[in-house]
């Protein structure tokens, strides 16, 4: 009996060690030390702010860029400078091959990927009149389709850590239309179905799915479209990047919230 009882008390203690270690492991981080990120689009703008803002926080980069190098090295080498491994690859991630080698090199240089921001895209002001089924396409697969491939491309090695953040930058032209026109409205709307469809198929995996949608912040893709102006914010200004960047660094610490828009626009959009 007393062989019994012993046999019950350690069971008892290793369940208790599990259960604590499981709810210790589903709080909110206070670091992402160890973790490794991918930000898309990070030479300039909302890119930018969060490929820094998640190496502040303790995580290594990998800094994906299409055209500008000269801004996607200097993002580097901020990193870098903030004590965290960076690498810095070229890569239109509209197309597979592309985000295969991507993937391939910053897995190579800084370990498995389990922290993603689908930030790449463009936008193209037009009026509706003119705007073609090139146009259209075009803006799917540069700011939609790009998403899918890259979280396609990261999902087997979030699923083999039981760990994974997937954050998409949206905008709030997928809730109000926006200045940019349909074809912009349409790609960004997309990125909501596409985080809501991974929310809902990874949630028990440890993997989160969230967008972020901001409104007008103070970057040269916005300060380029003349109908986009200060006076459309209720707030009364353009936001900074900063505002952008702080909730991805919350998305990333946080293993409870998954399958939400986090809305960031100054009041143009309010949501229940």
């Amino acid at each position: 009996m007393l062989g019994a009882a012993n046999f019950l008390s350690t069971l008892a203690k290793g369940i208790l060690i599990i259960i604590s270690k499981s709810t210790l492991d589903n709080r909110p981080m206070t670091t992402l030390s160890g973790k490794v990120a991918l930000v898309t689009g990070a030479s300039r703008g909302v890119g930018r702010a969060i490929a820094l803002a998640l190496a502040e926080a303790g995580a290594d980069v990998g800094v994906n860029y299409r055209e500008r190098a000269k801004e996607a090295a200097e993002v580097g080498a901020a990193i870098e400078a903030a004590g965290r491994r960076a690498i810095v690859v070229q890569a239109d991630v509209s197309k597979t091959s592309e985000v295969d080698r991507l993937v391939s090199a910053v897995e190579q240089r800084l370990g498995p990927v389990t922290i993603l921001v689908n930030n790449a895209g463009i936008a193209r002001p037009q009026q509706v009149e003119e705007i073609t089924e090139q146009d259209f396409d075009e803006m799917i697969r540069v700011n939609l389709k790009s998403a899918f491939l890259v979280t396609q491309r990261l999902l087997p090695s979030m699923r083999a850590a039981h760990f994974g953040r997937i954050i998409n930058i949206t905008s709030v032209a997928a809730q109000v239309g926006g200045v940019v026109g349909p074809h912009y409205a349409a790609s960004k709307a997309g990125m909501i179905g596409l985080t809501h469809g991974y929310a809902n198929l990874l949630v028990r995996e440890g993997i989160t799915a969230n967008a972020i949608a901001p409104a007008l912040i103070e970057t040269d893709m916005v300060t380029a479209n003349l109908r986009a102006k200060p006076d459309l914010i209720p707030v009364g200004r353009f936001g900074h990047v900063d505002e952008v960047s702080s909730a991805a660094v919350m998305l990333a610490t946080n293993g409870y919230i998954t399958g939400q828009t986090i809305n960031v626009n100054g009041g143009w959009y309010m949501s229940s």
